[in-house]
């Protein structure tokens, strides 16, 4: 996975240890005629695994604007941030190459505005849409981020929730 150019400076100062930083998650839906909504996911080259676009707030850059931009140069799609639906701390994550993360995901319900998604970069290995019905093997986190970007909360849902309380 790229590293951004600040979080390589950092870890030069600091190495592996742990660094608490801003991310995001797009939950991009499309509506598909019949009614079977389907959201993108993108399959991760660094472990495999199936999850809504992520990525990590550039300095100075707002967290919806991360969230189209990631969605682009990870899958090739163009979406609309619709509105914010989730804000919560992650667990400490350690990285592929030792690298110690904790993240502040905002995450975002976006709306498809075009393009048909391939791998627009060397984070993901495959992009595509996948019925919520039918959704790939994935972790609880990131089933609970789809299911609360779907479900549309009136209000934004602050910290953790029962892990897989929301369906999806």
């Amino acid at each position: 996975m790229p590293i951004p150019p600040y979080v390589s400076h950092l870890r030069t100062m600091v190495g592996t240890e742990l660094l608490w930083m801003p991310g995001v998650t797009a939950v991009v839906l499309r509506e598909v005629s019949g009614g079977a909504d389907e959201v993108l996911l993108v399959r991760r080259s660094d472990n495999g695994e199936w999850t809504p676009v992520t990525g990590i707030v550039d300095p100075g850059e707002d967290p919806h604007v991360t969230a189209t931009r990631e969605v682009e140069e990870e899958a090739c799609v163009v979406a609309e941030v619709e509105r914010l639906v989730w804000v919560s701390a992650s667990g400490v994550v350690t990285h592929l190459n030792g690298d110690l993360g904790q993240y502040l995901d905002h995450t975002f319900r976006c709306r498809w505005v075009s393009g048909e998604p391939r791998p627009g970069d060397d984070e993901s290995t495959d992009a595509r849409w996948f019925p919520l019905d039918a959704l790939p093997e994935m972790r609880q986190v990131f089933r609970d981020r789809i299911a609360i970007a779907v479900d549309n909360p009136a209000d934004v849902v602050l910290g953790p929730v029962a892990s897989g309380a929301r369906g999806a």
